[in-house]
């Protein structure tokens, strides 16, 4: 069983965002964009905000230029947005391993420069998408699903996905 927090915190971020476009690709198309009055407005446009942010946040620890934000792009399925989470995910948890999490990395937004320690980045990552996927469970249960996927940490542990 994992009990290193930065391991634990990336693994469950990628499971857990997974059961949420999981239970997204079951949605009929319409359901999957309906707006809300919360977060990003829509189940696609919070999932997207979701791994945007994961990745803008991994080209800073990579030391990359920032690439084209995801929710100023195309829409994408459920399905697409489930690839780009293995592939975005993989490059963030790189990046985290590549360097101790007290590291500095710096980044630009807004056109001001932020300072911050890898750490402190790789837990805001993964406490953002926490935030999120909870819009998301509250979309879902709106749109009637009964059974919401599980996404708490508590709810990984208790899986097979977390046993060693």
């Amino acid at each position: 069983m994992q009990s290193d927090p930065v391991e634990i915190l990336l693994t469950h971020n990628r499971w857990a965002t997974r059961n949420v476009l999981n239970a997204c690709a079951a949605l009929p198309q319409e359901q999957f964009h309906q707006a809300f009055d919360m977060g990003p407005g829509s189940l696609h446009d919070t999932t997207t905000h979701i791994l945007g942010a994961m990745r803008g946040w991994g080209d800073m620890l990579a030391g990359r230029e920032q690439r084209p934000r995801l929710d100023e792009g195309e829409k994408r399925t459920p399905q697409e947005l489930l690839e780009l989470l293995d592939e975005i995910s993989d490059d963030l948890e790189s990046s985290v391993r590549a360097h101790p999490l007290d590291e500095l990395v710096s980044g630009s937004r807004g056109g001001r420069t932020y300072t911050f320690t890898r750490g402190g980045v790789i837990t805001h990552v993964t406490t953002h998408g926490m935030h999120h996927r909870a819009q998301c469970l509250n979309m879902l249960r709106r749109l009637g699903v009964d059974e919401l996927p599980p996404s708490a940490v508590v709810e990984w542990m208790l899986t097979a996905d977390a046993a060693p």
